[in-house]
């Protein structure tokens, strides 16, 4: 599974992208930034495997933000996404590895998810940083193991951690929390929540269609699945 950061200016194409990137399976954690700024601001925070990049961007564009990322030691994929054709000889030279007109069609998105996946190596797990996290609880610091968790859900501007036989605080929001915890096998179901998918006991149709998952430890709970990460989340569990 691939850790993807999606960077365009216009809201819309980014929640276009997110959706078919979640439909093909093959990606357990999306980030998105607005400009070349914020999305570096990202990577500071969190690693990506492939940024799909737009062009055309206010400041900084597309191709300076990939002639910058090229320089780094270890680079994540660059895959523009653009209405334009006229710049894919120059992204080349900013070595990107596919070069995407706008709308997207699957079989073309899933192309350039090979070609990423056939670069993409490896990295080794930095476990230390990630095995535990701090919460609060009563006005102090603790630090949960990560595979204690159950399910983390987003409360205001906290995130709500749910063990078995406790609940805690984080200041991490659910975004970061994802990053992290992706690798560890907790899934991103809904916005609001990430399930630990070890702890999964039952997976139930609702009306319309909509998914609920039952969490083993937690009586009473169903946390319920959004349209887009149905697929997606059917592959993670075998179904």
């Amino acid at each position: 599974m691939l850790r993807a950061m999606i960077v365009d200016d216009e809201a819309p194409a980014r929640s276009e992208l997110r959706y078919l990137l979640e439909e093909t399976g093959r990606v357990d954690a999306i980030t998105e930034a607005s400009s070349a700024r914020e999305a570096v601001e990202r990577l500071m925070e969190a690693r990506a495997d492939v940024i799909f990049l737009d062009v055309s961007m206010p400041k900084t564009n597309g191709m300076q933000l990939a002639e910058a990322l090229h320089k780094l030691k270890n680079p994540p994929a660059v895959v523009f996404v653009t209405a334009y054709s006229e710049y894919a000889l120059e992204a080349f030279d900013v070595d990107a590895i596919d070069y995407l007109m706008k709308p997207v069609e699957t079989d073309r998105l899933n192309q350039a998810l090979d070609k990423v996946q056939s670069r993409v190596k490896p990295q080794p797990q930095s476990h230390s940083s990630v095995e535990r996290i701090p919460v609060v609880k009563s006005g102090r610091k603790v630090l949960v193991p990560i595979d204690q968790i159950r399910y983390i859900e987003a409360k205001d501007d906290y995130s709500c951690i749910y063990t078995d036989d406790d609940r805690y605080l984080s200041t991490i929001s659910l975004a970061k929390l994802e990053q992290k915890l992706a690798p560890h096998g907790f899934f991103r179901v809904h916005r609001g929540y990430i399930v630990n998918l070890e702890y999964v006991e039952d997976v139930e149709v609702v009306s319309s269609g909509i998914l609920q998952l039952g969490v083993n430890g937690i009586e009473g709970k169903k946390i319920s699945v959004s349209r887009r990460r149905v697929v997606a989340l059917k592959r993670a569990l075998g179904l």
